[in-house]
Parts: C-alpha cells; sequence; structure tokens
C-alpha cells in the first residue's frame, strides 16, 4: 500500500484515525497501530510480514542481553550479532542476486541467481533495529521490554517502507506517554497534504515529462535535451521522496509522534557537502553515527573513512554498480571539497557555487537513474556535447515550453519562499506582515484543500506509482 493511492486516503487512513481516537486507552491505541501497520505492510507482500516480525523479535533480545552486559564481552557479542544477523537478512535479500551475477560473469560460473522480490522497507528497518541494539549498549536508552511496544516502534507504517529512518530514542518516550492536541492533528494533516501534492502533482508530472528524454534512442537525443530530461529527473527524485518524508512526519504527527526532518531545501545548496547535510538527513546521520565516527570520523584516516562510507551508502542504494559508481563520485566530490575546493566556493558568488552544485548533481542524477553504465556513459557523452549531438531540437523547445509553467512553479517549490513566510505569520521571523498572516490563516487551509482535491482527481486517471525509494 501507498500514501498516495485512493485506498489508503479513502479507507485505510480514516479507519486508522477514527478506531485511534474512539479508543482513549493507551494500550489499545498501540494495537491500533500495530495492526494496522501490520496490515499496511502485508497488503502489498504478506509473505514478508513474518520477516519483519521476526527481525524485530531478534533484535528485541539482543537489546535486552546488550543492556544487562554493558562493557563485557557478552554486550559486545550482542551487538555485534545484531549487526551481523541484520546485514546477513538484507545482503541475502538484496545483495545475493548481485553477487551471483558478477561471480558468474568474473569466473564463468554457473550459481544460480535468486529470484525473489526485495522485501519493501527492508533497508530502512534493519537500520533501525541495529541503531535500537548499538544505543541500548551505549546507554543513550533503555532497552524496550515489551515486545509488542518495539514492534510498535518497528511497524509504524508512516516510515516503515521508505523512512524517514527513525531512531528508538527519539519517539520512546512518546511510545510510552505520547499526547495528541488538536494543534498537533492541523499541523500533521497540512504537512500530509504537501507531501501528497509534491508526489501527486509534481513529481508523477515530471517521471512522466522526462520519459520523453531518458530512457529513449539517445542516438536522436539533442544536447538540451539530455540536460532537460536529467533536470526532470532531480525534480522528480526530490519531490518523491521528500514528499515521501512529508507526509510521514505529517502522519506521525496525527498520532502524535514527532519524526525529525529529512530534507532541508538541498537544491540551494553550495557545495556537495553541504548538499548532503541537506538531502535524506537520517541516512546520512545513520552512516555518520554508526560508521564514520566510530571507523575513526575526522580524527584519523579521514578520507579512508569517507570512502567507506559513500561506497556503502551507494550500495545501499541498490544492489548495482551503477549506484556504486554514484556513491564513490560523492566521494571524490567531497573529499575534493575538503581539499581545497571549499575555501575557493565560499569566496565565490552564490550564483557560481550554486551553479557548481546544480551541474555536479546532475552529473550524479546520470549514474542513479542509468543501472546500465554504458548508457550513463553515453548520456553523460551528450549532455557535454562530445556525441556529435545537436544542441537542442524543435521537439526539445516543444516540451520545454509545453511545460515551462510547471517547471517555474516546481523550481520555485525548492526554495524556502513559502516557509519563509510561514515563519513570519507566526512571529518567529522579523516583517510579520498582512500578506504572511494572510497566508497563515486564509490562503494556506484553502490551499491545503485545492491540493487534497486536485491529488485525488489526479490519482483517480493514474496508475499503480509507487515511491522511488521503495526500490530501496
Amino acid at each position: 500500500m501507498v500514501f498516495s493511492s485512493l485506498f489508503f486516503l479513502c479507507v485505510f487512513l480514516p479507519l486508522s484515525l477514527a478506531l485511534y481516537y474512539v479508543l482513549k486507552n493507551r494500550t489499545y491505541r498501540n494495537w491500533v497501530l500495530i495492526i494496522a501497520s501490520l496490515f499496511f505492510y502485508a497488503w502489498g507482500e504478506p509473505v514478508w510480514v513474518t520477516l519483519l516480525v521476526v527481525s524485530t523479535l531478534f533484535d528485541y533480545y539482543n537489546a535486552l542481553v546488550a543492556e544487562r552486559n554493558r562493557g563485557n564481552w557478552k554486550g559486545k557479542a550482542a551487538v555485534a550479532v545484531s549487526i551481523a544477523g541484520n546485514l546477513l537478512i538484507l545482503g541475502f535479500f538484496k545483495y545475493s542476486g548481485f553477487v551471483a551475477e558478477n561471480l558468474n560473469s568474473l569466473l564463468g560460473t554457473g550459481l544460480p541467481v535468486p529470484a525473489f522480490g526485495l522485501p519493501i522497507g527492508i533497508s530502512f528497518y534493519t537500520f533501525q533495529t541495529i541503531s535500537y541494539v548499538i544505543d541500548v549498549y551505549r546507554g543513550e536508552t533503555e532497552a524496550q521490554r515489551s515486545f509488542p511496544k518495539l514492534l510498535l516502534f518497528v511497524s509504524l507504517f508512516h516510515q516503515l517502507v521508505a523512512g524517514p529512518i527513525v531512531r528508538y530514542r527519539e519517539i520512546a518516550g512518546e511510545i510510552e506517554h505520547r499526547v495528541e492536541s488538536w494543534e498537533q492533528f492541523n499541523y500533521g494533516a497540512s504537512r500530509f497534504i504537501m507531501g501528497l501534492g509534491k508526489k501527486v502533482l509534481i513529481a508523477n508530472t515530471a517521471g512522466e515529462l522526462c520519459e520523453h528524454f531518458l530512457g529513449t534512442d539517445y542516438a536522436r537525443l539533442p544536447v538540451a535535451g539530455a540536460w532537460l530530461g536529467i533536470f526532470l529527473f532531480a525534480l522528480q527524485i526530490y519531490y518523491d521522496f521528500s514528499g515521501y518524508s512529508d507526509m510521514a512526519i505529517g502522519l506521525g504527527k496525527m498520532f502524535g509522534f514527532t519524526y525529525k526532518e529529512n530534507f532541508n531545501y538541498p537544491y540551494i545548496s553550495r557545495s556537495a557537502t553541504e548538499f548532503w547535510r541537506r538531502w535524506h538527513i537520517s541516512l546520512g546521520s545513520f552512516f555518520r553515527d554508526y560508521l564514520y565516527i566510530p571507523l575513526g570520523g575526522n580524527r584519523r584516516h579521514q578520507f579512508r573513512n569517507l570512502l567507506v562510507v559513500w561506497f556503502l551508502t551507494g550500495l545501499w542504494h541498490g544492489a548495482s554498480w551503477n549506484f556504486v559508481i554514484w556513491g564513490l563520485y560523492y566521494f571524490l566530490l567531497i573529499a575534493v571539497e575538503k581539499l581545497f575546493l571549499l575555501r575557493v566556493l565560499e569566496k565565490l558568488p552564490a550564483l557560481f557555487s550554486r551553479l557548481y552544485l546544480w551541474a555536479a548533481v546532475l552529473v550524479g542524477w546520470v549514474f542513479f537513474y542509468h543501472l546500465d553504465l554504458g548508457e550513463a556513459l553515453e548520456f553523460l557523452g551528450i549532455m557535454f556535447g562530445l556525441k556529435g549531438a545537436p544542441l537542442s531540437g524543435p521537439e526539445v523547445a516543444i516540451h520545454f515550453w509545453n511545460s515551462a509553467l510547471f517547471l517555474l512553479i516546481a523550481a520555485v517549490g525548492c526554495i524556502p519562499f513559502l516557509k519563509s513566510w510561514e515563519k513570519r505569520a507566526k512571529g518567529s521571523l522579523p516583517g510579520k506582515g498582512e500578506g504572511a498572516l494572510l497566508w497563515e490563516k486564509g490562503l494556506k487551509p484553502l490551499a491545503n484543500i485545492a491540493v487534497l482535491v486536485l491529488s485525488i482527481i489526479f490519482l483517480v486517471g493514474q496508475s499503480y506509482n509507487p515511491f522511488l525509494y521503495f526500490r530501496f
């Protein structure tokens, strides 16, 4: 099941909210969320619900052992078993086919290539349970004595299948005694609708437009078409994933949970280093806290640590060499920035540093989009005029002008324009004016209704269109 489906919007979510708020007892409300979450997950893949429950039970006991034996070999063994067990599960389901294919190619062997599908969300919930056991061992949170409450943490349908990666310590207090309020619910509903609009109205539209240029016959693709196509994909993946994160955060608020932000307008960054502080924040902080810093961080072997982190970041996104190259590409960018480029970028006008960032990110998205490296290199050759392709063509001009208004709206949405208005309306920024108040008190509710109605209308005419990060 996906958030941007008519069944979820018109049946699942209203029923879940009704049952949740009809019941006043916290234990009953928790069970409503557990049952709803397992049903949500089983809607698409009922067979993998067992894996989710067993994985949670596995780390439930590991955390109890780790807490009782902090500082001795038993506690360390429990952490090691948790990490190894989770990574083995993740590796078997996500990477066994990739390993078999590469061994067959390199050694000429005939290893069978597994054909089962990837359990949705496994990359996210394995990281959540790993972080839980590690945090318990470190003494940063207490082990959960109630298995149903731990299962609630892992299975919460708000963020189960595509993040953000939520750490147990961040919501442990809310699992035990959260306080729901109308203000929270109202904010959550507004945030959810904003994310829905990002996905349905912008991401899906950008995805349809970029199909005219990506994955086509590149022999006929002009230079401008290549840049326009990858720009549209950049819009699609940003609005798709940040839209999902907005919906997850909004759903959390509607049920009394607070999740940390996962995106902070990454496309206004002035360097790749800054970009990755703003993009998929929960993944970046996970690798920083549980891999980069334990390896030595900035204190020793900094570039080796960066290499390990970015190799694994690429591999986490998919069992394919294009994702590894995409990760290593960002390692090179960030390493060069740390060596000298950041100092240069800081001295440049913001326009030039942002143009550098956009060019760097668009090149990176080429490797992210194309699973076939030959196609990726061919596409890059066209982008930079190395394939003898014409600069532009009538088809590119037609698509550009037909979608000019959409491109303008999508580009404006990448900057914190409305967010600054909202802050002024609430008085947290100077310049509180009538326009900001009009937006907050009058136009914003109307905009939410309009976005919700338009999204439902669009969904009626669209086929199944899951979030891009479901496959990771």
